[in-house]
């Protein structure tokens, strides 16, 4: 089985270099004023310039106005637009329409209850990205980064139909047992290589990338 990683919420060049030279297969870019990780479209160009093609570049955006996708292409092509708000599915296939880009739609898991929350983005979605639900208590809680993890036993007999992504929590000590457990052949950080929230660690990231292609070495020696 192959593993492959996004490091989502990059605000720094070394930072990207850092997931770029050890084998990151999306880079993520958070366009939400509220959030820590929020970067200019600007910066964020100036930041992809040198990623390789094969790297897929992300936008996350929450309930994003027509207007503010706009603005981000306008400064830099990419690959794929990540909605982490509460975007119903009308909305999601108007802005794959609108924009001509593949979307993944981020589904918040808190009970066994939510994973049918996915049901309606399947076949609309090109991707669904599996994340935990902040609860209501936390205070100063992002729509994503808020280093909670959820029970992966809930996605590891899931009848999930689309391609997804395991997020929340993750870092290089729980991916190899997160894996093992929900079945998720990608996986997303943010808040599990920061030194502190906005700030990547690039020696973080090398740690949790070389971590997941071990998943990937040890299944390929067991098969």
């Amino acid at each position: 089985m192959t593993v492959a990683a996004k490091i989502c919420g990059l605000t720094d060049a070394a930072a990207v270099a850092a997931a770029v030279e050890n084998g990151a297969a999306y880079v993520g870019f958070v366009f939400y004023g509220p959030s820590p990780r929020n970067i200019s479209p600007e910066k964020a160009a100036a930041l992809t310039a040198s990623v390789p093609n094969s790297v897929q570049k992300v936008g996350l955006f929450v309930d994003p106005s027509d207007d503010l996708i706009r603005q981000v292409l306008a400064a830099l092509p990419l690959d794929l637009i990540q909605l982490h708000g509460s975007e119903p599915p009308e909305r999601v296939r108007d802005i794959k329409k609108t924009f001509g880009l593949p979307v993944m739609k981020a589904i918040k898991i808190d009970s066994a209850a939510s994973i049918a929350d996915a049901s309606p983005y399947e076949g609309v979605a090109d991707m669904l990205l599996f994340d935990a639900k902040e609860p209501k208590t936390m205070k100063n809680a992002l729509p994503g980064g808020n280093g909670l993890t959820f029970d992966w036993t809930l996605l590891a007999d899931a009848k999930i139909k689309s391609r997804w992504m395991l997020a929340g929590g993750l870092n290089a000590e729980n991916i190899a047992e997160a894996v093992r457990i929900s079945g998720a052949h990608i996986v997303d950080t943010s808040s599990g290589v920061e030194i502190e929230p906005g700030r990547k660690d690039p020696a973080a990231i090398k740690t949790f990338l070389m971590a997941t292609q071990a998943i990937e070495t040890q299944k390929q020696v067991e098969t």
